[in-house]
């Protein structure tokens, strides 16, 4: 199967702009100027008061936002948020709290929440270090889901990933035990890199048989995307990760 991606990267940017955030970690996307449609602008202005989590230093106790006890599960970088929709929308027993700075995903997934009559799904726009690292307590997640992160694929910025040691060990606290981390690219070498960064985390085990290389079938939860599908009639690939909080 080909390694290349069926999901376009971020869009890179300047030489300039590949430096650390203000808070001292590097950045895993550049921001992007795109335009609104009318209908995403008017969702996210009507939406956001709603249903949007302003970023804080401070903890926050998502059974209080969302006004349950029922098991939260983290999205980063939700692009234009069909996919997160679906999940929610499919399993309403589950609260999920999605994250993504470009602002017309945004858009479109506060068009979906509102089509959709959703009640489990809320949205951050910051960047999803600062939200992990300040926002949300330890133990406070069910599940972790990375679909399909910008590769990086030039050798040069692959420090940008989002799945590196820090982060991941970051994330992994944040997980109740027995609560899941889920990954997935159509970039193969990426996913290598994945698995060895999950792998190396001493808190987090593989959910994936050996004999499989450490890849795990594809859940009935993660739909397939119409990029996904598409890649996979030309004979793509694209590989799952799901490790569990020891």
């Amino acid at each position: 199967m080909s390694g290349a991606p069926l999901i376009h990267p971020a869009v890179e940017g300047e030489e300039g702009e590949y430096i650390a955030g203000r808070h001292g970690h590097i950045k895993s996307y550049v921001r992007r100027a795109g335009r609104m449609s009318e209908a995403q602008q008017r969702y996210y202005a009507e939406m956001m008061p709603q249903i949007g989590i302003p970023y804080q230093a401070q903890a926050i106790d998502l059974n209080a936002v969302f006004g349950r006890a029922n098991p939260k599960i983290l999205e980063i970088g939700c692009g234009m948020g069909e996919t997160t929709a679906k999940i929610a929308d499919a399993n309403p027993d589950n609260d999920y709290f999605g994250l993504e700075v470009h602002v017309p995903g945004v858009g479109a997934l506060c068009k979906q929440i509102a089509e959709r009559g959703l009640n489990n799904l809320r949205i951050g726009q910051h960047d999803a270090v600062e939200v992990v690292r300040d926002m949300l307590p330890e133990a406070s997640l069910d599940g972790v889901h990375v679909f399909f992160p910008d590769p990086w694929h030039k050798a040069r910025h692959n420090k940008r990933r989002l799945i590196q040691p820090p982060f991941v060990a970051l994330l992994a606290s944040r997980l109740k035990p027995g609560g899941y981390f889920h990954c997935a690219t159509d970039w193969e070498e990426y996913a290598h890199q994945m698995l060895e960064v999950l792998s190396a985390e001493p808190t987090l085990v593989n959910t994936a048989d050996a004999q499989l290389g450490g890849f795990a079938p594809r859940p009935e939860y993660r739909p397939l995307t119409k990029f996904e599908n598409r890649g996979l009639r030309l004979g793509h690939g694209v590989w799952d990760v799901i490790f569990k909080k020891r």
